[in-house]
């Protein structure tokens, strides 16, 4: 099935205006009953999904690190030794905004479409782009991993929240479908986009505002860690608020597939987190956070109390491969480090860019 993103390709994703630019089609068919479930790439779901639906399962990620894709004749460069002037193609805010913030001798310029004309516009004889920024997940899964001239530490360029996990939407009632989706409702994964979606929903972004997050699951002798970076840049690159979070778990249960996050660059160091001596990137901030029961309590304090018996977080319905204090923890690690990017002033930035956007229709209109 084709969707409204699929069929608009000459406006760039901000400009479009509609939020559900990829799935409102496939719910649709939800929920008439045309279809029993819908597969979308998580990254194109909304926080909050449409009544009466919600995503039954999340399967395992695949690498959600961002990968540049160089012209032939350019291969050997990086980002950094590309010539000033040279075109990078992304049709994302999040990218563009990193991208010039860090390389500001690079033209960023909006490049629409499926794989296949992206990569035939980078190959294309006119040479208008140097290279693309794409998601490495998606290049792997259609086989042109090839193509990949290097994937991105998230140092260099955080991703998109829920980045790399293919998500299945059903009707939130069709316990029929559910009980069969729950095999495949991946642990580790589902505790990572929980994080990351709890944290976007908080601040309220989305495609029109350049939020990156980076999150790294670690498993230590007797539990489980969960670190959570999160990032909002000005369109400009030169202002960026950060700030990472991270949580211990007692238990998530563990599945024999799972592979933790990639590996990143950089050192490690020992560092006390709660009571214990735990490993993380040597240039993380980590904040200690409350045991289970307070943070159980503190969820049913905030959170609104129909949507703590719908057993819906951010459109995610219960895992029952995990327990649930787990995921009240990750719900509330994702809110809480929002929380702390807006104490430092993150939505001020946000609404700079997206009133630049809105200005930028209003006189190409």
């Amino acid at each position: 099935m084709t969707t409204l993103g699929d069929r608009i390709l000459d406006i760039s994703l901000p400009k479009i205006g509609e939020k559900s630019l990829f799935t409102k089609d496939l719910e649709d068919a939800l929920r008439n009953d045309t279809v029993d479930f819908v597969v979308h790439s998580l990254k194109d779901l909304p926080t909050s999904l449409p009544d009466g639906l919600a995503i039954g399962a999340v399967f395992e990620r695949e690498d959600p690190r961002d990968a540049l894709v160089l012209r032939e004749d350019v291969k050997e460069s990086s980002l950094a030794s590309l010539p000033t002037g040279a075109v990078i193609g992304t049709s994302s805010l999040r990218r563009t905004a990193q991208l010039r913030g860090s390389f500001p001798h690079l033209s960023i310029v909006d490049v629409r479409g499926n794989l296949n004309t992206r990569l035939r516009k980078l190959d294309s004889p006119t040479k208008e782009y140097s290279a693309l920024l794409l998601a490495t997940a998606g290049l792997q899964r259609m086989g042109w991993g090839d193509r990949i001239s290097k994937i991105l530490s998230c140092s260099e360029m955080m991703y998109a929240v829920g980045q790399g996990a293919l998500a299945v939407e059903c009707r939130s009632d069709n316990q029929q479908i559910l009980d069969m989706l729950a095999p495949f409702n991946h642990p580790e994964t589902y505790c990572r986009i929980l994080a990351e979606r709890s944290f976007l929903k908080t601040l309220g972004g989305g495609c029109s505002a350049p939020v990156g997050v980076s999150t790294k699951l670690t498993s230590l002798d007797t539990n489980f860690q969960l670190a959570i970076t999160g990032g909002v840049w000005s369109l400009d690159g030169l202002t960026k608020v950060e700030h990472t979070m991270a949580q211990t778990f007692a238990q998530i249960k563990q599945t024999h597939k799972h592979k933790l996050s990639p590996t990143e660059e950089g050192s490690n160091k020992k560092i006390k987190v709660g009571d214990e001596t735990n490993e993380i990137d040597s240039d993380q901030n980590i904040d200690n956070l409350d045991e289970v029961d307070k943070s159980v309590k503190k969820y049913k304090d905030s959170k609104d109390l129909e949507l703590n018996k719908s057993r819906i977080f951010c459109g995610l319905s219960e895992n029952p491969n995990i327990p649930i204090d787990a995921i009240i923890k990750c719900d509330n690690l994702g809110t809480d480090l929002a929380n702390e990017l807006i104490s430092k002033g993150a939505l001020e930035v946000m609404k700079v860019t997206q009133d630049l956007i809105r200005s930028s229709i209003v006189k190409s209109s």
